[in-house]
C-alpha cells in the first residue's frame, strides 16, 4: 500500500498488505542504492537500547543487502533478533533518502564474492583491502517490511 504521510505530501511509504510477503523497492530506492551511498543500519542489542552502524550498501531484485562479517554486534543482533531499520540518504541530494524497515536474513554463500563487488563500489578496488585473517564474512539480506522515501 503507496501512501503520503499526513502533512508531508512529498513523502511516500509503502508497506505491506495483508496477503503479501514484503514492500517492493522503488525505481528511486534501487537508483539510490545503485549509487556510492553510505547506510546507517540500525539493529537492537540485548538489553533493547539501539546499536548503529555505517555500511556500504547495495539490493537485489528484492533485498537491501550489506555485508559484514561473523562475530560483529550487528551480525550477533541480527541472529538474535532479526529485525532491522537501514536509512540511506542520496549523496546527489542528502534532504532525499530511502528508509527501510524488514527483517534480516543472514548468509555465507557468496559473502567473499560480494564484499569484492563492494569494494570496487566504493574504492575502485578488485578485492576488499581490510580482509583480516580468518574473518569469516557474511552478506545480510533485509526482506522489506515498509519502504518510506522523503526526508
Amino acid at each position: 500500500m503507496r501512501r503520503a504521510r499526513a502533512g508531508h505530501p512529498n513523502i511516500e511509504t509503502q508497506t505491506t498488505q495483508k496477503g503479501t510477503d514484503m514492500a517492493e523497492l522503488s525505481s528511486e530506492a534501487r537508483e539510490i542504492l545503485s549509487k556510492k551511498a553510505f547506510a546507517s543500519v540500525a539493529t537492537i542489542n540485548e538489553d533493547g537500547s539501539p546499536q548503529v552502524t555505517t555500511v556500504w550498501i547495495d539490493a537485489d531484485d528484492e533485498h537491501v543487502i550489506f555485508n559484514t562479517a561473523k562475530g560483529r554486534l550487528k551480525t550477533n543482533n541480527l541472529t538474535r533478533d532479526p529485525r532491522v531499520s537501514v536509512a540511506v540518504p542520496d549523496p546527489d541530494n542528502p534532504y532525499n533518502q530511502l528508509k527501510v524497515q524488514g527483517s534480516a536474513e543472514i548468509s555465507d554463500e557468496g559473502a567473499d564474492e560480494h564484499i569484492d563487488s563492494l569494494a570496487k563500489k566504493y574504492m575502485d578496488k578488485d578485492t576488499y583491502p581490510f580482509r583480516q585473517p580468518g574473518e569469516e564474512r557474511v552478506i545480510v539480506r533485509i526482506k522489506p517490511d515498509k519502504v518510506g522515501m522523503g526526508p
